[in-house]
């Protein structure tokens, strides 16, 4: 009998184990699933379908709600139950949460983008991890995939060689930034003419050069970015520092006095999504 009653109790503990086991993953799966929402296998491949979850459930469902409302989230929840392999819905499903800085959330979604489209959202997701969120070598990791399998193009207004030149910069890779900088105004000037040279490319090779302590050089790059854009007070500081450096003190003095005036008046880096993210070696003029 007392073999009998071990044996029971054996069993009955090793149920109770079994469903607090099961208890906890049940829990866990709740929890993942208020994160992420839970991938729907049916998907379909009809275009005039995937068209019309995307217009109820974002265009006359979340963007009728505040970016960032739970409405907004909730919404494109109900279009990817449906199907879950829209990758648009996954993108802005991401978006507003890297514009509030939660950016390890954001990027759980936005690989989701990239895994169903990734000719669309992978050079996206690049430009996300250097601009927002500081993943510099993955960024560049990204922007290299993006050349090898669709060759060089343009996000968010600037090349892919111009964000990996900057992750550079941010990873103190100075004499890399440079060349890809210099390679990439070569191109501008090609393609579009010895005026249409982008202002920020011109900034940051004067970075580049004022980091390495090639103080003429870089003083001659501000003064290109400022030919374009005359207010810029980013570049207006690095200068007179240079000045400073090369002994050049009076000038250097007028100048910065000029940057602090055209940077309180919001005369900084003008990129769009420099409302959410201070872009690097941007100053804080307020």
């Amino acid at each position: 009998m007392i073999l009998a009653n071990s044996s029971v109790n054996l069993v009955a503990m090793k149920y109770t184990i079994f469903l607090i086991v099961l208890f906890l993953l049940y829990a866990c799966s709740d929890d993942i699933s208020k994160v992420v929402p839970v991938e729907n296998q049916v998907t379909s491949n009809n275009q005039t379908l995937r068209d019309s979850i995307i217009k109820k459930y974002l265009e006359d469902g979340a963007w009728k709600h505040r970016l960032y409302s739970n409405e907004w989230q909730e919404e494109i929840d109900k279009g990817l139950k449906i199907d879950s392999t829209i990758a648009y819905l996954w993108q802005q499903k991401a978006m507003p949460l890297f514009k509030q800085g939660k950016y390890q959330l954001g990027m759980n979604y936005l690989d989701k983008a990239v895994q169903y489209d990734p000719k669309e959202w992978l050079e996206y997701r690049a430009f996300m991890k250097c601009i927002f969120s500081k993943d510099y070598l993955e960024a560049i990791v990204d922007f290299q995939n993006c050349k090898q399998r669709y060759g060089m193009s343009y996000v968010m207004d600037h090349s892919y060689d111009f964000y990996i030149a900057v992750c550079n910069l941010q990873l103190n890779n100075y004499s890399e930034a440079e060349k890809l900088l210099i390679d990439e105004i070569a191109r501008q000037k090609e393609m579009l003419g010895e005026l249409n040279v982008h202002h920020l490319d011109l900034f940051y090779l004067g970075i580049a050069n004022f980091e390495q302590r090639k103080y003429e050089q870089a003083i001659m790059y501000f003064e290109e970015a400022l030919n374009f854009y005359n207010n810029f007070a980013d570049a207006q500081y690095y200068k007179p520092i240079s000045l400073k450096e090369l002994g050049r003190n009076q000038e250097s003095d007028k100048i910065f006095k000029e940057a602090v005036a055209n940077g309180k008046n919001g005369y900084t880096i003008n990129e769009d999504n420099a409302l959410y993210e201070r872009y690097p070696y941007q100053l804080r003029w307020k």
